[in-house]
């Protein structure tokens, strides 16, 4: 199991990142909460980590902190939520509001996330309140902490990324349509599209 990477960071296009670990480079998916917070390209980055090893595919996944990871592997115990969907739903929301929908029952919530219908919303919050009980009420859970890095094109850069997350191209462009304002970064213009998808 690798549960840790650390190294020079030398592409990064949400939500894939390559690090080069002494010549060696290691393709990882990361969250938009996580993405959000790692430095600019060329400097080192470290990241906790999750390794899936399937028949058909191997993938690393990394986190900005040992919770996320915990909050990542919890989600992917729930009957029906796979790795991509456990990086999605860590991507569309905030720990915080996700931990908050679970224990308020709030499916109405959890079905705007990308590949969430409302069988899986249901299962969600019947199978993860028990197991979010270490997390509290979630309110030292937020990771969503955007660089002050400004992005080229961030809508191109947006779009991609909320199309990564499952997002239809029609409905990312619809997103970032609507929350573009000047003078945004694209980290920036992610948080807002995908804000606003949560409070619709």
């Amino acid at each position: 199991m690798i549960g840790r990477i650390e190294g020079v960071l030398l592409e990064k296009q949400a939500p894939e990142l390559l690090i080069d670990v002494q010549g060696l480079g290691y393709e990882v998916l990361v969250s938009l909460n996580t993405f959000f917070d790692l430095p600019a390209l060329g400097e080192k980055v470290a990241l906790c980590t999750h390794f899936v090893v399937r028949e058909d595919v191997q993938q690393l996944y990394g986190f900005a902190d040992t919770r996320e990871r915990e909050l990542f592997r919890t989600l992917i115990k729930v009957s029906g939520v796979g790795p991509k969907m456990a990086l999605a739903i860590l991507s569309g929301m905030t720990a915080t509001d996700f931990v908050r929908s679970v224990q308020t029952n709030d499916t109405a919530t959890l079905v705007k996330l990308p590949g969430v219908g409302k069988k899986t919303a249901e299962r969600l919050i019947v199978e993860m309140r028990d197991r979010l009980a270490s997390f509290g009420d979630g309110a030292d859970l937020d990771l969503l902490s955007p660089s002050a890095n400004h992005q080229p094109d961030t809508v191109k850069e947006a779009e991609s990324a909320l199309i990564a997350l499952g997002y239809k191209p029609q409905e990312a462009a619809r997103m970032v349509n609507a929350s573009a304002a000047d003078g945004q970064t694209s980290q920036e213009l992610i948080r807002l599209a995908l804000k606003s998808m949560v409070k619709t």
